[in-house]
């Protein structure tokens, strides 16, 4: 057979009306399991594929979802992905992904092609310097949206991290150990994540009379980490712990040490920040502040979901706190 295969198509090869395939495929009507089994069987011979788009002008809704998200090649972007397509999977929506790298250029297109091809909802970490006309484009097509990490706009739902707490949990918890030069490493942005976690960091120094603070910048990869405390050693010797932006900051952080002859957790202690399944498995295993990356995502995907379901519900907010997973690169401060 040449030519896409149609409701018409499957209707002729199970030798019924058009109505009748209509109605088995989307699970209605009255209809005999005899039918019902030749309708399907034809649908797999043809290989026909339902139109979702089509479906949704019929019935006024549009099961797909946009997911727009910063750095997806970052694990912690990618476990929570995963748990977002999991349960959304399971409610019966397909969830499309794009990444905008933090351009705020690239976004606006990507936000365009989305309202285009109709979603049903929007999953979304603003890029850096999003300008409001994004806003107002979301809202005027009243496209559902919740975003996430970057809190930017208090009339849309957001799910995020208490990032200040969890890097004065981090840093205090060093203090506690007995280090008294601790550094934060990561991150080359002020983004609203990066901002408020460097906040709790230098709030927590300066409580427990340990000065201002060093921050020490590194993109979020992990030859970057690498990198850059290799220099942040060989700059500040006196540093015997550092609090980290992520964890893949902070694993490379680790594997700089080794190849300078340092032990994670002996001679200089390493905190991460998000528990990615790497974390419990890196050479030494790392100690971070959890965050659970899957379940964030689930918790992402049923804020949407409530937010379809309910339009006019005020809007929400859901950060969620850290907890600190201690492994084997943290430890007492060294003796000199």
């Amino acid at each position: 057979m040449s030519g896409k295969p149609t409701l018409a198509t499957v209707a002729k090869e199970a030798g019924v009306s058009i109505p009748t395939v209509s109605q088995v495929l989307r699970g209605t009507g009255r209809i005999s399991e005899q039918t019902r089994d030749k309708v399907m069987a034809a649908a797999r011979k043809l290989h026909y594929v339902t139109d979702q788009r089509a479906a949704a002008m019929r019935s006024g809704e549009n099961r797909e979802i946009g997911f727009v998200i910063n750095q997806l090649m970052n694990p912690f972007n990618a476990e929570v992905v995963s748990g977002v397509v999991d349960l959304l999977e399971d409610e019966g929506y397909m969830v499309s992904i794009v990444d905008t790298r933090d351009d705020a250029a690239r976004q606006e297109r990507q936000l365009q092609a989305f309202i285009r091809h109709g979603r049903g909802g929007l999953l979304w970490v603003p890029a850096m310097n999003t300008p409001d006309k994004a806003f107002d484009l979301l809202a005027a097509h009243g496209i559902p949206t919740v975003t996430f990490l970057r809190h930017v706009r208090r009339d849309l739902d957001h799910v995020g991290i208490r990032n200040a707490e969890a890097t004065g949990v981090a840093t205090n918890y060093l203090a506690d150990l007995g280090h008294r030069h601790i550094a934060y490493l990561g991150g080359t942005d002020m983004t609203f994540v990066r901002r408020d976690r460097i906040a709790g960091y230098k709030t927590a120094m300066a409580e427990r009379g340990l000065g201002s603070g060093l921050i020490w910048d590194s993109e979020d990869n992990k030859r970057a980490g690498l990198d850059s405390m290799t220099a942040l050693i060989r700059a500040h010797p006196e540093i015997t712990a550092v609090v980290c932006n992520g964890d893949v900051v902070a694993i490379g952080a680790s594997l700089a040490l080794t190849r300078l002859g340092l032990k994670p957790g002996k001679d200089v202690s390493v905190i991460g920040f998000d528990d990615i399944q790497d974390a419990a498995v890196a050479t030494p295993p790392l100690t971070t502040m959890s965050v659970s990356p899957q379940k964030l995502g689930h918790r992402l995907a049923r804020t949407l979901l409530d937010r379809i379901e309910d339009p006019q519900m005020p809007p929400t907010v859901s950060e969620l706190a850290a907890e600190l997973v201690v492994r084997d690169t943290t430890g007492p401060a060294p003796t000199a």
